[in-house]
């Protein structure tokens, strides 16, 4: 419980934290982002870290000249591309054994909600769930367990990694300083996961609706 609730200080308090780790490692700091982006990216195990909200904060820090945000683009994506693929290629190796619910450190709930995301949206779910979290995380896996060709999962992994960390990387150069922002960095922390969750929600609630109009047939 102490741990649930250290991650979630973290999470809502990342300005601090991370300014912090800037203060102490100087450009170290590069190595720690990468890892944690590649972590959240690159295995199923590790849904909850930090992706979208570690992302705007970084720009933060960049706007600050704490940061440079050529590098962090460069490197955070190089992260997310390569994360991706690490993914895919374990789910290509588990194969179909990822749904029998057998292997513990895998959530089957997780491993059916990203599936109906592919049902609905298809390939574009690499794409699309860059920017929903979790399902970011199980995409990639999801795609290798189905064998889906390579050259068509890394041309929507590279396209989706390099929008995403654009996008949030300059939301937060560009809007982190506002005086409202900084005032308020954990309700923007939190709008930016409800709002990131909003389209996992209703994947679900449709998910529950169709089930219950089936049994009811």
């Amino acid at each position: 419980m102490q741990i649930l609730l250290q991650v979630v200080d973290i999470f809502f308090h990342l300005d601090i934290y991370l300014r912090d780790v800037i203060s102490t490692y100087g450009v170290w700091t590069y190595a720690l982002l990468f890892f944690v982006i590649f972590l959240e990216t690159g295995f199923v195990v590790t849904p909850f870290l930090p992706g979208d909200s570690l992302l705007f904060a970084a720009g933060t820090f960049a706007a600050l000249g704490a940061l440079n945000p050529f590098v962090l683009f460069i490197l955070l994506t190089a992260a997310a591309i390569l994360g991706d693929t690490v993914n895919y290629w374990i789910g290509h190796a588990i194969g179909a054994r990822a749904f029998s619910g057998e292997i513990k450190w895998i959530k089957k709930e997780y491993m059916e909600r990203t599936h109906a995301f592919f049902e609905k949206h298809g390939g574009k779910t690499i794409f699309l769930a860059r920017f929903v979290p979790i399902v970011r995380t199980f995409a990639p896996f999801v795609a290798g367990v189905g064998r889906m060709s390579y050259g068509y999962f890394i041309s929507y992994n590279v396209f989706g990694g390099i929008v995403w960390v654009a996008l949030f990387v300059a939301a937060g150069f560009f809007f982190g300083n506002i005086d409202f922002v900084k005032h308020n960095f954990s309700l923007v922390i939190m709008a930016i996961i409800l709002i990131s969750i909003v389209p996992m929600v209703v994947e679900a609630v449709k998910a529950r609706r169709e089930k219950r109009v089936k049994s009811n047939e």
